[in-house]
């Protein structure tokens, strides 16, 4: 990755970080692991299995914990922080300002803004984005190229919308809100009626609420709720390909790894955390704090705390133990064999 920050600008982003060392260069040109990185470059140690390679690591700057005993090489500055992870989130906000220059605000020539829409003058519509009839696109926002905003929908201040993101009829989103490439709100849900004719539709007339400061990775579907409202609460982040389905409801500050399934009526309480490709029957509640393993099968109402694994879930320290065992089934099963051959 490379870039042009000076080392005077990361004094004013991080001034509580301990400095030793010096550097002869004014400018960091790049960002790289500690391995990897060279003369010119900022890394850090963010994990402490990686301690060992910070003594031979040439980057001029490091980020480093505080308890970090070594010291720096010649024409090499330390920078000890109370968390190096952080710190480097700090950088890469600035970075990504400088490598990102915001779009023009305004409306691009080429996007489509339905007449009866309302779009703040300091926001920004990028080329070939849909704006649909009644909809609103509030203060600062930014939404990319290739958008669609379908009729009726809310669309808050501070919001970024990556390319291809689609927002259907009557959904609502939040301030600060984030939707990476290819999210998609308020998709029809599934629900079909098994009759003698075959398979019939049930639409869904709803809506998805999206509340503040939400992130939602990309191509991330959204089913609406078939009456009501399915609701993602505050502070959310959802990973890229996850499937939440209609009338679910998020509670605040929940994390939802990629290629999660979560059918249709399931609520979440606030804090859970649910692990890569964990699956969720319908109708469930998953109760406040609940952390669910990957590839986790979810088929009951889960208790508040609990941490459960395997598939279906158990408690995970059973999970672990019931995993161990079967490890040792076959040497069980061959002493078994030879015990009965010895009768």
């Amino acid at each position: 990755m490379n870039f042009s920050v000076k080392i005077s600008e990361l004094y004013e982003i991080l001034p509580n970080v301990k400095v030793s060392g010096t550097c002869k260069e004014e400018e960091i040109l790049g960002l790289s692991n500690l391995q990897n990185a060279g003369l010119g470059d900022l890394s850090f140690l963010g994990n402490a299995k990686y301690r060992s390679q910070v003594k031979d690591c040439l980057a001029s700057i490091i980020l480093l914990p505080l308890d970090y005993k070594g010291e720096p090489r010649p024409n090499q500055m330390f920078f000890r922080t109370e968390n190096p992870s952080k710190a480097l989130a700090v950088i890469c906000d600035m970075l990504d300002e400088k490598l990102n220059p915001p779009e023009s605000l305004g409306i691009h020539a080429s996007a489509f803004v339905e007449t009866d829409a309302e779009v703040s003058e300091t926001a920004s519509i990028g080329a070939f984005t849909y704006i649909g009839h009644g909809s609103k696109v509030g203060k600062n926002s930014k939404l990319s190229t290739h958008c669609h905003v379908g009729p009726g929908c809310l669309i808050g201040e501070h919001c970024i919308l990556h390319p291809g993101v689609k927002i259907l009829s009557r959904c609502e989103i939040g301030n600060h809100v984030i939707l990476n490439a290819g999210v998609v709100i308020g998709s029809e849900g599934y629900g079909f009626e098994q009759t003698n004719e075959g398979h019939q539709k049930i639409p869904h007339l709803g809506k998805v609420i999206i509340e503040d400061g939400v992130e939602i990775g990309a191509n991330t579907c959204i089913d609406r709720a078939r009456f009501e409202e399915t609701r993602i609460s505050k502070g959310c982040k959802i990973d890229n390909l996850v499937q939440i389905g209609h009338n679910v409801q998020i509670g605040e500050n929940c994390l939802i790894v990629a290629q999660a399934g979560i059918s249709g009526s399931v609520t979440l309480e606030k804090n859970v955390i649910v692990g890569g490709q964990a699956g969720f029957a319908g109708h469930l509640r998953v109760g406040e704090g609940a952390k669910i393993a990957g590839q986790a099968g979810i088929t009951k109402n889960v208790e508040a705390g609990a941490f459960l694994k395997g598939n279906p879930a158990l408690p995970y320290q059973l999970a672990q133990r019931i995993a161990v065992l079967q490890k040792k089934l076959p040497d069980l099963f061959n002493r078994f064999a030879q015990e009965k051959l010895q009768d």
